[in-house]
Protein backbone atom coordinates (compact mmCIF):
# COMPACT_ATOMS: atom_id res chain seq x y z
CA UNK A 1 0.00 0.00 0.00
CA UNK A 2 1.53 3.49 -0.84
CA UNK A 3 1.77 5.98 1.84
CA UNK A 4 1.29 9.71 0.64
CA UNK A 5 3.30 12.38 3.46
CA UNK A 6 0.99 15.60 3.08
CA UNK A 7 -0.06 18.10 4.46
CA UNK A 8 -3.38 20.33 4.74
CA UNK A 9 -3.95 21.90 1.50
CA UNK A 10 -0.54 21.84 0.16
CA UNK A 11 0.44 20.16 -3.28
CA UNK A 12 -0.47 16.99 -1.33
CA UNK A 13 -4.08 17.78 -2.09
CA UNK A 14 -3.87 16.99 -5.73
CA UNK A 15 -2.52 13.48 -4.92
CA UNK A 16 -5.20 12.75 -2.30
CA UNK A 17 -7.89 13.47 -5.07
CA UNK A 18 -6.22 11.62 -7.73
CA UNK A 19 -5.79 8.34 -5.58
CA UNK A 20 -9.12 8.46 -3.81
CA UNK A 21 -10.78 9.65 -7.04
CA UNK A 22 -9.15 6.22 -8.88
CA UNK A 23 -9.81 4.26 -5.84
CA UNK A 24 -6.15 3.39 -5.18
CA UNK A 25 -5.73 2.45 -1.22
CA UNK A 26 -3.28 4.34 0.06
CA UNK A 27 -2.65 5.46 4.19
CA UNK A 28 -1.51 9.19 4.58
CA UNK A 29 1.09 10.76 7.09
CA UNK A 30 0.93 14.33 8.13
CA UNK A 31 4.08 16.48 7.77
CA UNK A 32 3.04 19.06 10.54
CA UNK A 33 4.70 22.01 8.75
CA UNK A 34 4.22 24.16 12.27
CA UNK A 35 6.71 21.75 13.91
CA UNK A 36 8.88 21.87 10.74
CA UNK A 37 8.75 18.18 10.26
CA UNK A 38 9.74 18.74 6.58
CA UNK A 39 12.79 19.50 7.95
CA UNK A 40 13.34 16.80 9.67
CA UNK A 41 15.94 14.05 9.21
CA UNK A 42 13.78 11.35 8.41
CA UNK A 43 11.57 13.10 5.91
CA UNK A 44 14.66 14.42 4.20
CA UNK A 45 15.92 11.07 3.71
CA UNK A 46 12.66 10.50 2.16
CA UNK A 47 12.66 13.52 0.30
CA UNK A 48 16.10 15.66 0.23
CA UNK A 49 14.13 18.95 -0.85
CA UNK A 50 11.98 19.05 2.41
CA UNK A 51 8.56 19.45 -0.35
CA UNK A 52 5.56 18.12 0.52
CA UNK A 53 3.84 15.29 -0.73
CA UNK A 54 6.34 12.44 -0.91
CA UNK A 55 4.80 9.26 -1.45
CA UNK A 56 5.95 6.12 -0.34
CA UNK A 57 5.57 2.92 -3.04
CA UNK A 58 6.96 -0.27 -3.10
CA UNK A 59 9.43 0.79 -5.77
CA UNK A 60 10.66 3.63 -3.54
CA UNK A 61 9.91 7.53 -2.41
CA UNK A 62 8.54 9.16 -5.19
CA UNK A 63 9.13 13.20 -5.03
CA UNK A 64 7.73 16.34 -6.83
CA UNK A 65 4.24 16.08 -8.01
CA UNK A 66 4.53 15.89 -11.38
CA UNK A 67 6.66 12.56 -10.73
CA UNK A 68 4.30 11.26 -8.57
CA UNK A 69 1.29 11.99 -10.76
CA UNK A 70 3.47 10.72 -14.43
CA UNK A 71 4.20 7.29 -11.88
CA UNK A 72 0.67 7.01 -10.76
CA UNK A 73 -0.84 7.76 -14.41
CA UNK A 74 1.47 4.68 -15.87
CA UNK A 75 1.02 2.30 -13.09
CA UNK A 76 -2.45 2.59 -12.66
CA UNK A 77 -3.56 3.57 -16.47
CA UNK A 78 -4.70 7.08 -14.94
CA UNK A 79 -3.63 8.56 -18.28
CA UNK A 80 -2.90 7.87 -21.79
CA UNK A 81 -0.63 5.03 -22.54
CA UNK A 82 3.05 5.21 -24.14
CA UNK A 83 0.78 4.56 -27.22
CA UNK A 84 -1.75 6.25 -27.15
CA UNK A 85 -2.25 9.34 -29.59
CA UNK A 86 -3.04 11.66 -26.84
CA UNK A 87 -0.01 10.39 -24.49
CA UNK A 88 2.10 13.63 -26.75
CA UNK A 89 -0.72 16.38 -25.15
CA UNK A 90 -0.99 14.86 -21.88
CA UNK A 91 3.21 15.31 -20.97
CA UNK A 92 2.85 18.55 -22.68
CA UNK A 93 -0.11 19.77 -20.16
CA UNK A 94 1.75 18.22 -17.66
CA UNK A 95 4.86 19.51 -17.12
CA UNK A 96 3.06 22.73 -18.18
CA UNK A 97 1.47 22.74 -15.00
CA UNK A 98 4.35 21.57 -13.01
CA UNK A 99 7.19 22.91 -14.46
CA UNK A 100 5.38 26.14 -15.11
CA UNK A 101 2.10 27.04 -13.89
CA UNK A 102 2.82 25.73 -10.35
CA UNK A 103 6.25 27.28 -10.19
CA UNK A 104 5.09 30.59 -11.41
CA UNK A 105 2.05 30.21 -8.64
CA UNK A 106 4.67 29.76 -6.38
CA UNK A 107 6.60 32.91 -6.72
CA UNK A 108 3.30 34.89 -5.77
CA UNK A 109 2.73 32.69 -2.95
CA UNK A 110 6.42 32.89 -0.99
CA UNK A 111 7.08 36.64 -2.95
CA UNK A 112 10.20 36.82 0.16
CA UNK A 113 11.82 34.20 -1.64
CA UNK A 114 11.91 35.87 -4.69
CA UNK A 115 11.78 39.82 -4.27
CA UNK A 116 13.12 42.62 -1.45
CA UNK A 117 10.16 43.72 0.41
CA UNK A 118 9.68 47.23 -1.18
CA UNK A 119 8.95 45.57 -4.36
CA UNK A 120 6.38 42.71 -3.51
CA UNK A 121 3.45 44.64 -5.25
CA UNK A 122 5.45 44.89 -8.16
CA UNK A 123 6.42 41.72 -8.02
CA UNK A 124 2.67 40.27 -7.69
CA UNK A 125 1.54 42.66 -10.44
CA UNK A 126 4.01 40.84 -12.71
CA UNK A 127 3.37 37.58 -11.80
CA UNK A 128 -0.24 37.70 -11.34
CA UNK A 129 -0.66 38.79 -14.99
CA UNK A 130 1.97 36.06 -16.02
CA UNK A 131 -0.29 33.36 -13.97
CA UNK A 132 -3.12 34.83 -15.41
CA UNK A 133 -1.82 33.87 -19.05
CA UNK A 134 -1.17 30.79 -18.00
CA UNK A 135 -4.85 29.77 -16.94
CA UNK A 136 -5.90 31.07 -20.22
CA UNK A 137 -3.92 28.23 -21.82
CA UNK A 138 -5.07 25.37 -19.44
CA UNK A 139 -8.65 26.48 -20.00
CA UNK A 140 -8.29 26.52 -23.50
CA UNK A 141 -6.62 22.77 -22.99
CA UNK A 142 -9.12 21.90 -20.82
CA UNK A 143 -11.37 22.53 -23.99
CA UNK A 144 -9.53 20.90 -26.46
CA UNK A 145 -8.97 17.86 -24.47
CA UNK A 146 -12.08 17.16 -21.79
CA UNK A 147 -11.06 13.52 -21.53
CA UNK A 148 -7.23 14.33 -20.43
CA UNK A 149 -8.79 17.15 -18.32
CA UNK A 150 -11.42 15.42 -16.56
CA UNK A 151 -12.50 15.66 -13.05
CA UNK A 152 -10.43 13.25 -11.13
CA UNK A 153 -7.69 12.76 -13.51
CA UNK A 154 -4.02 14.22 -13.00
CA UNK A 155 -4.65 17.30 -15.21
CA UNK A 156 -8.04 18.12 -14.30
CA UNK A 157 -7.22 17.86 -10.64
CA UNK A 158 -3.79 19.48 -10.78
CA UNK A 159 -5.42 22.35 -12.90
CA UNK A 160 -8.36 23.25 -10.53
CA UNK A 161 -6.73 22.84 -7.46
CA UNK A 162 -3.86 25.81 -8.59
CA UNK A 163 -7.37 27.68 -9.30
CA UNK A 164 -8.11 27.04 -6.17
CA UNK A 165 -4.87 28.12 -4.94
CA UNK A 166 -4.84 31.52 -6.82
CA UNK A 167 -8.08 32.54 -5.47
CA UNK A 168 -6.79 32.70 -2.00
CA UNK A 169 -2.71 33.53 -1.91
CA UNK A 170 -1.43 35.80 -1.25
CA UNK A 171 -3.69 36.09 1.97
CA UNK A 172 -2.85 40.01 2.03
CA UNK A 173 -2.62 40.84 -1.01
CA UNK A 174 -5.62 42.24 -3.90
CA UNK A 175 -7.66 39.35 -5.39
CA UNK A 176 -6.52 39.11 -8.86
CA UNK A 177 -7.89 35.64 -9.41
CA UNK A 178 -11.60 34.73 -11.32
CA UNK A 179 -12.63 31.27 -11.73
CA UNK A 180 -15.50 32.42 -13.89
CA UNK A 181 -12.97 33.54 -16.27
CA UNK A 182 -12.26 30.71 -17.27
CA UNK A 183 -15.04 28.60 -18.14
CA UNK A 184 -13.86 25.36 -18.82
CA UNK A 185 -11.87 25.21 -15.52
CA UNK A 186 -15.16 26.75 -13.61
CA UNK A 187 -16.88 23.94 -15.01
CA UNK A 188 -13.98 21.43 -14.17
CA UNK A 189 -14.14 22.53 -10.67
CA UNK A 190 -17.82 22.32 -10.17
CA UNK A 191 -17.74 18.71 -11.77
CA UNK A 192 -14.49 17.87 -9.25
CA UNK A 193 -17.31 18.65 -6.23
CA UNK A 194 -19.63 16.92 -7.59
CA UNK A 195 -17.52 13.73 -6.64
CA UNK A 196 -17.93 11.03 -3.44
CA UNK A 197 -14.17 11.97 -2.59
CA UNK A 198 -14.04 15.63 -2.86
CA UNK A 199 -16.11 16.62 0.30
CA UNK A 200 -14.75 13.41 2.09
CA UNK A 201 -10.96 15.17 1.39
CA UNK A 202 -12.57 18.67 1.81
CA UNK A 203 -13.39 17.82 5.51
CA UNK A 204 -9.93 16.33 5.89
CA UNK A 205 -8.32 19.09 5.72
CA UNK A 206 -10.09 21.74 6.20
CA UNK A 207 -11.02 23.61 2.99
CA UNK A 208 -14.57 24.32 3.35
CA UNK A 209 -17.54 23.01 1.25
CA UNK A 210 -16.89 24.47 -1.96
CA UNK A 211 -13.19 23.78 -2.36
CA UNK A 212 -13.08 25.04 -5.53
CA UNK A 213 -15.80 26.89 -6.82
CA UNK A 214 -15.69 28.90 -3.66
CA UNK A 215 -12.75 28.52 -1.77
CA UNK A 216 -12.27 29.71 1.76
CA UNK A 217 -8.97 30.01 4.01
CA UNK A 218 -8.09 26.35 5.45
CA UNK A 219 -8.83 25.17 8.69
CA UNK A 220 -7.17 21.80 8.88
CA UNK A 221 -8.25 19.67 12.19
CA UNK A 222 -4.59 18.56 12.51
CA UNK A 223 -1.38 19.77 10.81
CA UNK A 224 -0.52 23.37 9.30
CA UNK A 225 -1.07 24.67 6.09
CA UNK A 226 1.96 26.75 6.08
Amino acid sequence: MYRLHYAPDNASLIIRLVLDGAGIPYRTALVDRARRQQDSQAYRTLNPTGLIPTLETPAGAISETGAILLWLSDAHTLGPTPASPDRPAFLRWLFFLSNTAHADLRQIFYPHQYAPADGHAAHLEIMSRRVLRHFGLIDAAAGEHPRLFAAATPLGVYAITLTRWASLYPVDAPRWFNLADFPALEALARAQEARVETPVIARAEGLGPHPFTAPEQPNPPEGSVL
